[in-house]
């Protein structure tokens, strides 16, 4: 317990009395605790306040769920554990007072019993109106009220603290506030707690997701917080009319399970690891190497697997923990990761093929002849050869792959033909009720890729690709190399007719920078050169130097089309803004729009027109018809040198609010929820 005895203040803080004329007598009001949770990074430890919603749960203990029910608090241990991820439990802290020091970014506060003895002896000087109060702790510290405004505590000469950074601030005192309300600290806004829609993000190479080397977890949490801010600006009436509440994100980890004590491959790697320049090394064994191992069929199946396991394990804690969610499910893939659920994707079966499945009744092919088959596969030239081994479907059925190799079919038609016949023909052994489909795998052929709408198969490795117990409405890729793999794999086009069992949307979202990205659309319409669409900043209009830009390409092509009127026609090009950022003219006509006709009817190759066939063209129906591929406007520092952000290209989209938006207003307008652009 502290001793408390009249203390005539230190000379540090002489300067401060006369603030004491300034303190009106007061009555005593009891504090106000918040509660606040630790965070240790490093070795750094810092002091995070729960939002009010949180906060007053705790205190009245209400409920120990925390932060969108991703967190439980045990209030009796003081202890914050993780629900849907492996975290280390933090501590939490009913908070009252707090300190800062000279050097100190924040406010900490205090142990809970320290606290308990400062108020204690503030509530003593308020009430006897006495100040000028030294309390001496055990400890050393010692802490004078001075007046209900400046109150400091002094750390005597020699007492080692972990504050102290340097011995000449041994000496400097602590700045010490009462109450949450009188520090500068952001509180955190409470979520709302309807959920609309469930995300499950996948990281891509290494245990670390960006250039301040983060875990997947924090980098998810960045996200759902934009989100959530994105939510109140541009959904702000949709969520005050109780139409909107929130977005859940959730992390799926697979490189802990590959790189853990289960498969031991981390210790195999590093007895054949040379002993020179181990830092680049053990980067390359614990990042660059995940790339080798995903085309390995052994830890490609732990990947997979992993993935699989997470998505089905999440869905199903998340509706436990949410029994009124009836919303539905999208899922995120970073880098690698969107190759993982390129994959995974492809090998799943809809809800027909299941239910052959299920009930054992063979998937007879229709009457259909040979021919008539191998000109759908456009395999009609290998007609004379089957028909020469007296093969029909039935037989064809029962070949294996090394009897069409020996009648001199090269691998690449030899797949084609045996899975298409084989899925055609053959019964899927399953016969597992729904439930038990947690990692069931169809055992008649390794791969269920429907080879109709491929040239070649896709080149996966060959493994078993678990089911999904839950049907994605969209699949984003972010910073993707699937059009890179395919190609190598040797597909060189996507039928525009494919799309995956199980999912209907498709977006590919990169960065233009990106190294790591690559394309998808040339893939299915490969007779057309289109740009990919443009990602519209969250703020509502282009920056500013990618406007200055197209502006500089419209009069240039303004000045080629038409010679005689170029510098009226450039001037109008070089002015024009986009239509949405200038209120209409007359008639509900923009000038921009006018503008645009006027140039249009004279020049001979119109590009409006070219941007309207653009629009026309069908894309495939990997998403509905509509553009798959989506890039973001780079920031004007990085147009400087695009080499030199290529590496924080690839790692930016977690924080990015335009790929964020651009996730919710998919998610909302299939809720039939539009966007509302925020006031400037």
């Amino acid at each position: 317990v502290p001793s408390q005895s009249p203390a005539t203040s230190p000379s540090s803080a002489s300067s401060f009395e006369m603030l004491d004329m300034e303190s009106a007598h007061a009555p005593y009001q009891e504090v106000q605790p918040h509660w606040f949770f630790c965070r240790r990074a490093d070795d750094n430890t810092s002091w995070l306040p729960f939002s009010r919603e949180d906060s007053d749960k705790l205190e009245n203990a209400f409920t120990n769920t925390v932060e969108g029910q991703r967190y439980d608090v045990h209030v009796k241990e003081r202890k914050r554990y993780a629900v849907y991820w492996e975290q280390a439990p933090s501590e939490v802290r009913r908070c009252t007072w707090f300190y800062k020091g000279d050097k100190d970014t924040r406010f900490m506060p205090y142990p809970e019993d320290f606290s308990k003895d400062l108020e204690e002896a503030y509530r003593k000087s308020v009430t006897s109106d006495e100040w000028k109060k030294k309390l001496d702790f055990p400890t050393g510290e010692t802490v004078i009220l001075h007046n209900p405004k400046l109150i400091m505590q002094y750390q005597p000469i020699g007492l080692q603290d972990d504050w102290v950074s340097s011995p000449s601030e041994h000496t400097r005192p602590r700045t010490v506030k009462r109450g949450v309300d009188n520090i500068s600290v952001e509180i955190p806004d409470g979520e709302p707690e309807k959920v609309d829609h469930v995300v499950f993000m996948v990281h891509g190479i290494g245990p670390a997701c960006d250039l301040r080397f983060r875990s997947i977890i924090q980098c998810v949490n960045d996200f759902r917080s934009v989100s959530l801010s994105l939510l109140a600006s541009h959904y702000k009436r949709a969520q005050q009319e109780g139409q909107v509440g929130r977005v859940e994100f959730l992390p799926v980890n697979w490189h802990s399970a590959l790189h853990g004590d289960a498969t031991g491959v981390d210790e195999d790697i590093q007895r054949i690891t040379l002993p020179s320049i181990s830092r680049l090394r053990h980067f390359t064994n614990d990042t660059l190497l995940d790339l080798f191992f995903y085309n390995s069929p052994t830890y490609c199946q732990t990947i997979v697997d992993t993935v699989a396991s997470e998505f089905n394990r999440l869905h199903v804690l998340f509706k436990q923990r949410h029994p009124e969610f009836s919303g539905t499910v999208s899922v995120v893939g970073h880098s690698l990761g969107s190759l993982i659920l390129f994959d995974l994707l492809t090998n799943q079966r809809d809800e027909s093929q299941a239910r052959q499945g299920i009930s054992g009744e063979p998937c007879h092919l229709n009457c259909n002849t040979l021919e008539q088959t191998l000109n759908r596969l456009g395999l009609q030239q290998y007609l004379d050869v089957l028909q020469n081994e007296n093969l029909d479907l039935e037989s064809l059925a029962l070949c294996r792959d090394s009897d069409l190799k020996d009648l001199g079919i090269p691998l690449g038609p030899r797949k084609k033909i045996l899975n298409y016949v084989r899925r055609k023909w053959l019964p899927e052994s399953s016969g597992l009720p729904p439930q038990q489909f947690h990692l069931h795998r169809p055992q008649s052929v390794t791969s269920a890729v429907d080879y109709e709408y491929f040239d070649v198969g896709i080149g996966q490795v060959s493994i078993d690709y678990p089911q999904l117990e839950f049907h994605p409405q969209t699949f984003f890729a972010f910073g993707s190399p699937i059009g890179m793999f395919l190609t190598v794999r040797g597909l060189k086009r996507i039928d525009p007719n494919y799309t995956f069992p199980t999912c209907k949307s498709f977006y590919n979202i990169y960065h233009p920078y990106d190294p790591v990205a690559y394309r998808i659309e040339p893939m299915i319409v490969s007779e057309v050169d289109l740009e990919p669409m443009l990602i519209p900043h969250h703020k509502g209009r282009k920056r500013m130097h990618l406007e200055l830009k197209d502006s500089l390409t419209r009069m240039s092509m303004d000045l080629k089309n038409n010679v005689l009127g170029s510098l009226r026609t450039a001037w109008q090009s070089f002015a024009r803004l986009p239509v949405a950022a200038l209120p209409p003219g007359e008639g509900g006509e923009t000038t921009t729009e006018k503008t645009l006709e006027e140039t249009v009817s004279k020049s001979k190759e119109p590009p409006l027109v070219e941007e309207r066939e653009h629009r026309e063209i069908k894309m495939g129906m990997l998403n509905g018809g509509r553009r798959i591929d989506y890039v973001l406007q780079e920031k004007p520092i990085e147009s400087f040198n695009e080499y030199l952000f290529a590496i924080q290209s690839h790692l930016c989209y977690w924080e990015s609010e335009d790929t964020a938006l651009l996730l919710l207003k998919e998610i909302y307008d299939n809720l039939g929820v539009a966007i509302e652009q925020p006031q400037q």
